[in-house]
């Protein structure tokens, strides 16, 4: 069985809780789709924000719909440091005692006191693919990518396993770049 699966980069983007959603859009403020990812019900929206760190501001930051409980934002380490926010590798939810910032919109802003990490590398699978590779949510796995020039073996990668996922693993931009990951890409379950 091939431990085969697609590698995306995830740039820099923020869930909003509808609470802030409505504080920086307005009242009754929705998400407009614009694009779906490769994650069920995940997608990208037409609105953007703008994050602003004790360094400078980042502009134009993509925003994920659909709204999530709590506010979080997603950067690379690069980005963080270039706006000055200690971001810690986390989880994707996994915020409590992460870094702060504000955001900015069109109607309002919002300081958040947590909420901003650099997202751990992960893979999403379904069960039944979890159990096709031997691998069970919240295990650790070293993955091989196979790129021109810049082949690599991360390690660290955090398996997450669900019935509503579909199977992709998801690197930052600074992994994406330092791998030259271009389009198509498959990762692969290694032992090492």
């Amino acid at each position: 069985m091939s431990k085969k699966f697609i590698v995306e980069t995830s740039a820099r983007h923020v869930h909003l809780s509808q609470e802030h959603l409505e504080i920086l859009f307005g009242k009754d403020a929705k998400l407009t789709h614009k694009k779906d990812l490769s994650q069920p019900g995940q997608f990208a929206c037409e609105e953007r924000v703008t994050i602003v760190g004790p360094k400078k501001e980042m502009p134009g930051v993509s925003i994920l719909g659909p709204v999530r409980p709590e506010t979080q934002v997603e950067l690379s380490a690069t980005d963080a440091r270039s706006i000055g926010i200690a971001a810690p590798i986390r989880e994707s939810g996994d915020v409590a005692g992460s870094g702060a910032c504000k955001i900015v919109g069109p109607a309002g802003e919002i300081e958040i006191s947590q909420g901003v990490i650099v997202a751990k590398r992960h893979i999403h699978l379904t069960p039944e693919t979890a159990e096709e590779m031997d691998v069970k949510d919240k295990d650790i796995v070293w993955v091989k990518l196979e790129t021109n020039g810049r082949k690599a073996v991360l390690g660290d990668v955090v398996v997450r396993v669900s019935a509503n996922y579909a199977p992709a693993m998801h690197i930052d931009t600074d992994e994406s770049n330092a791998v030259s990951a271009f389009g198509g890409l498959e990762g692969e379950i290694v032992k090492l």
